[in-house]
Parts: structure tokens; sequence; C-alpha cells
């Protein structure tokens, strides 16, 4: 048996997420279909670094699967893109340890969030249009307030809680590109529509609606506002998954390149 690691990127908006369901289009639902074409018929499992909710989109997503196969691993990738539709595509596959997990081996994950301050009539599934003045230096202030480690339950998805809300913010970033505002959020793990709930808070401070002294109550107390504010997920792109041995790159130069086919253009 070889075990590979696949780096993917997807658009997310046709899918009810990544994690497999029944009677729900995903994107590790259609890995796995793909898979038993291109294995002629052996039952693949392929494990995924995170869930991204429905309609998110990554730029690399990892995952690994493990299969009897003497095919090369860029015959896979190849394989693989002939048999997906045109909103997945592998960017690469390598064999990796045998023992190398996806999600349990990450050290830390990279989210990015598209906000338009504009209306787009080609950039709508991959930015959050928002009407209002949004003052970004309260934005930016707030933000840094996320990061350390804390307890998000109020910002969990209470449906879908975990054992435990402590999630470990690393660094939060905030930029300015044109009509764009991009907010970076690097952490341990993130918890079922965290990150999006951050947004939301984050968004109500710079349209004035919170404060600092909200977040900082959010943060030490439970409350069910911030469930009110949750993001929608059209704006938001999981942008790199890091394992030991790997650096996070955190110049926002590199994700605009990627996403240059999707951002707005400054005004002329």
């Amino acid at each position: 048996m070889s075990r590979f690691k696949l780096y993917i990127e997807y658009e997310g908006t046709r899918y009810s997420g990544w994690q497999m369901q029944k009677q729900s289009k995903t994107v590790q639902g259609k890995l796995l279909e793909v898979a038993e074409k291109v294995f002629k018929g052996e039952h693949i499992e392929i494990y995924g670094a995170g869930r991204t909710d429905a309609g998110v989109h990554a730029l690399y997503q990892v995952a690994h699967l493990e299969a009897k196969t003497m095919l090369a691993p860029e015959i896979i990738r190849m394989k693989f893109n002939d048999e997906l539709p045109s909103d997945i595509n592998i960017i690469e596959v390598e064999k990796t340890n045998p023992k190398f997990h996806a999600r349990h081996d990450a050290k830390s994950r990279s989210y990015i969030y598209q906000i338009s301050r504009r209306r787009t009539a080609f950039g709508k599934p991959f930015v959050w249009w928002i009407k209002d003045n949004l003052n970004f230096e309260k934005m930016s202030n707030a933000s840094k307030l996320f990061v350390g480690m804390h307890d998000f339950k109020s910002f969990a998805d209470k449906d879908n809680e975990e054992k435990s809300t402590k999630v470990l913010i690393e660094k939060i970033q905030i930029k300015e590109d044109g009509d764009l505002i991009l907010i970076r959020i690097i952490g341990s793990h993130f918890l079922w529509k965290q990150v999006r709930r951050m947004i939301g808070v984050l968004v109500e401070i710079g349209r004035g609606k919170l404060t600092e002294k909200d977040l900082k109550y959010f943060l030490e107390h439970n409350s069910p506002t911030p469930s009110q504010f949750t993001a929608p997920p059209s704006g938001l792109f999981l942008e790199q998954v890091i394992y030991n041995g790997e650096e996070l790159n955190i110049n926002f130069g590199a994700t605009i390149n990627v996403l240059s086919r999707v951002k707005l253009r400054p005004r002329a």
C-alpha cells in the first residue's frame, strides 16, 4: 500500500462543503467517486485537513489517500483531473510517509476572507459585498483581541460543538487592496462556523454597531450574539495547511496573485 498527499483547490459554490454527506454533493464525495475510476473499483478513503462549510472555497486543501498502485504521483494527478469537474483541481500529488494523516498532523491552518466595498457583476461567489461604510481602523484594532488562546464557545455552532472550544489564534492580518478588505486568520484549528462569525463581528465593529468591549465580552462569556452575524461563505477561502517542517507564507502578495481571477480591480 502507498500513501499519497494531495494538494487541492476548489470553488465551493456548488458543494455542501468538503465532508461526505448522503444525498448531498460534496468535494470529498466527488473525489471518492473519481478515485474508484482511477484505482479500478478499489475501495479508497480520502481524508482532508479541514471540513470547509457549504460554499467555502480552498486554495490549498490537503488530503491523503492510500491505495495499492504502481502509478506515479504525476499520473494519479492527471487521471484525477481528467475526471474531475472544472471547479475542483488537484494541484499536486506526492508520495508520503505511510503514517501521515492530513488532519491529525496539521500544525495550523490559514483562512482568508474577502470583503468587497462595491457591487460586482463577476466576483459575487467569492466576496461578501457590504453596502455600508466600514471603519477599517476599528476593524484592524479589534482584530488583535482575537490573537492568543481563547474559548470561542460564543463563536461555535452549538449543533456541531466539539469537546473543547478553546482555539489558539496565532496571527491575524487585515489589508486593504483596492475595493477589497482582506482578512487572514491563522490558527491551530477552527470550530464549525468560527471564522465566519469572527468576520461577522469585525464587520459589525466596522459598521459601528458593536465595539471592542462587546468583542471582549464574547470572548469571556458564552453569548449567542455572534451567531446573528455569521458572514456568508462566499468570501471565505482555506488558504494553507501547515505541517512540521513547513512555514506559512504570511505575505499577502502571493495569495492576492492566486486570487487575481476573482479579486476586484481598484477603480481607475
